[in-house]
């Protein structure tokens, strides 16, 4: 039994070709479902797969286990995976493949913790994954696509990212998205509390940006949301204004600043609508910053002149740092990942003997059960209580023995001494050396 994870993030595909394989949070749990049912039909892995799917604006990732010996079934279930995926998202399977990453077992897990940590992040130690890794092993959970391989492998990705975080300095270091957003506006508006701001969208990425913007006191906000009572919630909790999203075409020219983050799979801002704001401000720049996969605004408007447009590939750059503290901490974190890493690998190498363990512990219940009922016979036919059960355990013993002694005649003249090695560990377990007896004294 091993763990395969295929994915695709942003050190290996750019936004656009990330955007066409973004799952909404709703869109988890059917597709978990179709991809589940794929593998299932697929004659050459013949057993139940386990899957789980996490999808961010920085990557999207397959994990996947599948019991009993793998042999020619790992390269068969991830032919299948990536066809899957890439028909989802309307690319090729070559040309997914080159931009994926696949990984078994040890690797799988590593990056699984690195994922949960923050180290894979775009930006180091942001602690957003770790929820949406969470959040993915809910719909997996919901879906029933979520076994007890990858079960083992989300908590224990949680657990060392828990101790990352509070045993390192992991998160100190690094320049959240919203606060690079910040950055970037400051230079080009002198005084923030100035500007106009708008927020499109009301989820938790929207909301740590906006948190960041109205630290800086801007002379007004807005929340424009597809749905108005989620707006609502989220302008009440800024102070302030909320808007519907079917109003944005003609609002769009009153804000200095626009940023976007929704799960709308077409942009929602085009290249038309953001021509007549910058006719009716007279040209005034506006900043906007794109933090959506697949992109909330068309790409041709970064064309614009008085338009800075950016996406969160963009930003990428502005959140990587080189402090000695940062490698320090990343030093440290590795380390305990790779505790975490080899906890799971032995966890996992225990899971492949479950079988032979299950059907040894059902084959000495059996025997077990023939020679009770056996005494009880006796007992019943007035036996010696005494003779029964030395009859009892006899049979029982000779039962455990048989298949042993059995092996050890049947061995041929070269694999006796080994087999007779074995037995003598497994049923002897001292320093008695049978072995070494001359077996005519």
């Amino acid at each position: 039994m091993t763990v395969l994870t295929l994915g695709l993030n942003h050190t290996t595909a750019a936004v656009d070709l990330r955007g066409r394989f973004a799952f909404a949070v709703d869109q988890l749990a059917p597709a978990l479902k179709v991809l589940h049912t794929r593998l299932t039909g697929a004659p050459q892995l013949a057993a139940q797969p386990e899957v789980a799917l996490l999808s961010t604006c920085n990557r999207t990732e397959l994990y996947c286990a599948l019991g009993g010996h793998w042999g020619g079934r790992a390269s068969a279930l991830q032919h299948t995976a990536v066809d899957w995926l890439a028909n989802t998202g309307g690319v090729g399977h070559d040309e997914l493949m080159r931009h994926t990453y696949v990984l078994e077992g040890g690797a799988a897990a590593r990056h699984a913790f690195r994922v949960a940590s923050g180290l894979d992040s775009m930006v180091l130690g942001e602690p957003q994954i770790l929820g949406q890794m969470k959040q993915a092993v809910r719909e997996a959970d919901a879906a029933g696509t979520l076994g007890t391989t990858l079960h083992q492998l989300f908590q224990r990705s949680f657990a060392v990212a828990k101790e990352v975080r509070t045993s390192t300095e992991i998160g100190a270091h690094s320049i959240s998205m919203a606060a690079a957003a910040v950055r970037l506006a400051s230079q080009l508006f002198e005084d923030l509390g100035k500007t106009k701001i708008l927020f499109v969208g009301a989820g938790e990425m929207i909301e740590l940006t906006a948190t960041h913007f109205a630290g800086r006191a801007p002379r007004s906000m807005a929340v424009a949301n597809r749905t108005l009572e989620r707006g609502e919630k989220l302008a009440n909790h800024l102070g302030a204004q909320a808007l519907r999203l079917a109003d944005l075409p003609d609002r769009l020219h009153e804000f200095d600043i626009v940023v976007s983050c929704t799960a709308s799979s077409l942009p929602i801002i085009g290249l038309g609508a953001v021509e007549r704001a910058l006719k009716a401000r007279k040209r005034r720049p506006i900043f906007m910053v794109d933090l959506a996969v697949p992109r909330d605004i068309e790409p041709e408007v970064a064309q614009l002149d008085d338009v800075y447009l950016y996406t969160v590939d963009d930003l990428s750059a502005l959140v990587q740092t080189a402090s000695e503290k940062r490698l320090a901490a990343v030093t440290q974190a590795e380390a305990i990942i790779e505790t975490g890493v080899q906890g799971f690998v032995h966890w996992l190498d225990q899971r492949s003997t479950v079988p032979l363990i299950q059907a040894l512990n059902s084959q000495a219940d059996a025997w077990r059960a023939t020679e009770i009922a056996r005494a009880r016979k006796l007992i019943a036919k007035g036996e010696d209580i005494e003779a029964v059960l030395d009859t009892l355990s006899r049979g029982l013993t000779q039962k455990m023995l048989h298949g042993a002694m059995a092996e050890l005649h049947s061995a041929d003249t070269q694999q006796r001494p080994q087999v007779a090695a074995s037995l003598a560990r497994l049923f002897l377990r001292g320093d008695v050396s049978p072995l070494k007896k001359d077996p005519q004294s």
